[in-house]
């Protein structure tokens, strides 16, 4: 098959180019940094270098292809969060439509169900409505969970004071995902003949925030690691300490109680992965401890 790579080679899209490599697929990646081309040439595969915001490169990059995955790189930089999304999966659409494209596989998020009260992630909803819109095309919505990787935005305040915080905490759920166990879902969708829309849901493991708390401490050396739960005053309050522009604060915000009262898995649990990814917390916490 020939298959468009969006995402450049970030944490996902670099260990799904390598599989559909692997496994014999022609793939095309997409990026806008020129200087990747020499990386994702060494994987096998063929640079396609332009801009998510072009309609008409992304046409061209289309072209001829049997499937694409479709994601949207966070840009903290655009002051309204879902107009961006909206954005780009709009020039997706357009380039999909235009291009005979016939399967998608496109990364959203838990929580994309909700119509509000969710921050950036009501940007995920968005693009899920503009591509269903698209027909005679087959489009799967993957929705990871919490990727685990958005712990490390905690590494510092666990050195400085010694816990982690956050407007959700102690017993709340989490559920989380690693980014190679996407790549995973990502590849087996691209190869599966599917029709109309579907959502499939991605998940490594799940625990409460103090479990968490807890495999983290023992794998920094800090076996009594708590999570404390701040209220969403407090959690604003940090975030423009720190200087982060009103419009994110209130993102973050949003996403932390709607995770804290569990609004944003309540679908996922009517509708959980057959099988859970292979990559658990305890292994992940060993990465955590390694850049600790």
């Amino acid at each position: 098959m020939k298959i468009i790579v969006t995402g450049s080679l970030g944490h996902i899209s670099k260990p799904l180019t390598k599989e559909l490599v692997q496994k014999g697929h022609q793939v095309t990646v997409i990026s806008s940094n020129r200087e990747k081309q020499k990386d994702i040439a060494a994987l096998d595969a063929t640079a396609a270098i332009g801009s998510l915001e072009d309609v008409d490169f992304l046409k061209r990059a289309f072209s001829g292809a049997d499937a694409v995955y479709c994601m949207i790189p966070p840009n903290f930089g655009e002051p309204n969060q879902v107009a961006y999304y909206r954005r780009i999966g709009s020039n997706y659409a357009r380039a999909i439509g235009q291009s005979g494209i016939k399967r998608v596989v496109h990364l959203s998020s838990y929580g994309a169900h909700l119509e509000k009260g969710t921050g950036f992630i009501l940007g995920s909803h968005h693009v899920e409505g503009i591509l269903n819109e698209l027909s005679d095309i087959a489009i799967t919505h993957l929705r990871p969970a919490y990727f685990y990787y958005n712990l490390y935005n905690f590494a510092d305040m666990i050195k400085g004071a010694g816990f982690i915080g956050a407007n959700y905490g102690g017993d709340d759920k989490m559920v989380m995902v690693h980014p190679n166990d996407i790549a995973a879902a990502a590849s087996e969708e691209l190869e599966t003949p599917a029709t109309g829309k579907q959502v499939r849901y991605v998940a490594s493991d799940e625990h409460t925030c103090n479990e968490v708390a807890s495999i983290l401490g023992a794998a920094i050396g800090k076996p009594d690691l708590k999570w404390v739960t701040f209220t969403n005053e407090q959690m604003q309050e940090g975030m423009e300490k720190r200087g982060m522009p009103a419009s994110l604060v209130a993102n973050f915000v949003e996403m932390g109680t709607s995770t804290h009262s569990g609004a944003m898995r309540e679908h996922y649990e009517l509708h959980k992965p057959v099988a859970m990814g292979k990559v658990k917390t305890e292994d992940f916490a060993k990465e955590f401890a390694a850049a600790f």
